[in-house]
């Protein structure tokens, strides 16, 4: 069940004005050498998949992130993931 939670958040097409982008951990793990390690953040409280994943990808923009990776997605009563941002070396 929750491969499938965060095959649906990371699957979420939301367009947005921000440039950090999801990357799937299978996809980042073949080019993680590419990129150091910005911080982690998170959401909570969100209604929605899109606006969570709208929000991670603002965030990871402040931290100066060109990705983020989602590291867990929970969907009870409200949307909450967290994430770790990459910035290309």
């Amino acid at each position: 069940m929750k491969k499938l939670i965060l095959a649906l958040f990371a699957s979420t097409l939301a367009f947005s004005s921000v440039a950090a982008e999801l990357m799937a951990k299978v996809d980042f793990e073949k080019v993680k050498d590419q990129y150091v390690h910005v911080g982690s953040i998170s959401t909570s409280g969100e209604t929605s998949q899109s606006d969570a994943k709208e929000e991670l990808a603002k965030k990871a923009d402040e931290k100066g992130g060109d990705i983020y990776v989602l590291t867990s997605a929970n969907t009870d009563n409200k949307v909450h993931g967290t994430a770790e941002v990459y910035k290309k070396k």
